[in-house]
């Protein structure tokens, strides 16, 4: 990525956006055309050179179908711009797809994109017979996405695998990608380590089943000190604090967590539970509770 000034003078942006703005969706749409124009997805679906049988560029034709069969939804050619729905004959306003369906974009590009290099100038034609190195131009398109995510303030990396994943808030990034689970209970060390995992994808739907996971997590540590749970919560957060302020305090955040648990559809299924629907309080329930299922586990 670029190392602009004002990153250096201010400090880079925030990457909190989850949602992909107009702004970011046309910069990715720029790097998709350039590579159309230079033939970076002629190695995958060339454009056939009719005297010499070799790629000279990009069969735009033939990316367009396979993006519209692949990318149920996306437009092609790639649009950003929509008409005001509030005033049709005014100018177009700019607009993005769905951000699950853009980040599925930003993957399929990854796998078709290669960087192309001139083999023989073909005069006739007035163009140039083309080969690849598909690794430089997954890394260039990487970084140059990257590039895009960081300046919009986008809260997803393209990795060197070719899979997106969502950056995680600062205040969880460093502990949960370090995280390693080491109980004593193999079940409750796979339950914290898959809604870890879960908690990471671009899908809400997918966090909120991290958020789920965790919650069970929570009542099996519960359990840890002794079967039956009122005595093992209370063994466990007198392990964890033995000043008497703070061990209440404690004990409060316990019980307020435990009735979060229960009254919102998080581990139950009636339909009295409320449903948690906002993505940011997905992110908050989890912060909150992970931080306190981390000290109890730590203090065992």
């Amino acid at each position: 990525m670029t190392d602009y000034f004002s990153d250096r003078e201010n400090g880079p942006v925030a990457r909190i956006n989850q949602l992909i703005s107009p702004v970011a969706w046309a910069g990715i749409v720029a790097l998709v055309q350039a590579y159309i124009v230079n033939g970076g997805f002629g190695n995958r679906f060339p454009q056939i050179c009719a005297d010499g049988n070799a790629p000279c560029g990009t069969d735009d034709d033939a990316l367009g179908a396979s993006v519209k069969a692949l990318m149920p939804g996306l437009e092609w050619p790639l649009q950003t711009t929509q008409a005001d729905p509030d005033f049709s004959y005014g100018p177009r306003i700019p607009m993005a797809p769905a951000t699950l369906l853009i980040l599925d974009f930003v993957e399929y590009v990854y796998a078709v994109v290669a960087m192309p290099f001139v083999v023989k100038r073909h005069d006739y034609h007035n163009h140039n017979h083309l080969s690849f190195n598909r690794l430089e131009g997954q890394v260039e398109f990487m970084n140059d996405v990257n590039s895009v995510f960081a300046r919009c303030g986008t809260a997803y990396e393209l990795q060197s695998n070719g899979k997106v994943v969502r950056l995680l808030p600062l205040v969880l990034r460093e502990s949960l990608s370090h995280a390693v689970f080491n109980t004593g209970d193999t079940i409750l060390n796979n339950g914290l380590e898959e809604s870890r995992v879960k908690f990471s994808s671009p899908n809400p739907l997918i966090r909120r089943e991290a958020l789920e996971r965790l919650w069970d997590a929570f009542e099996r540590v519960k359990t840890l000190a002794d079967p039956e749970k009122k005595r093992s919560i209370t063994i466990i957060l007198d392990a964890v604090a033995s000043e008497s302020s703070f061990r209440a305090m404690l004990e409060t955040e316990a019980k307020q967590l435990t009735d979060i648990g229960n009254t919102f559809l998080i581990r139950h299924f009636e339909t009295r539970q409320v449903p948690v629907i906002d993505i940011d309080h997905v992110d908050y329930l989890f912060h909150r509770l992970f931080a306190f299922v981390q000290l109890l586990i730590g203090r065992r």
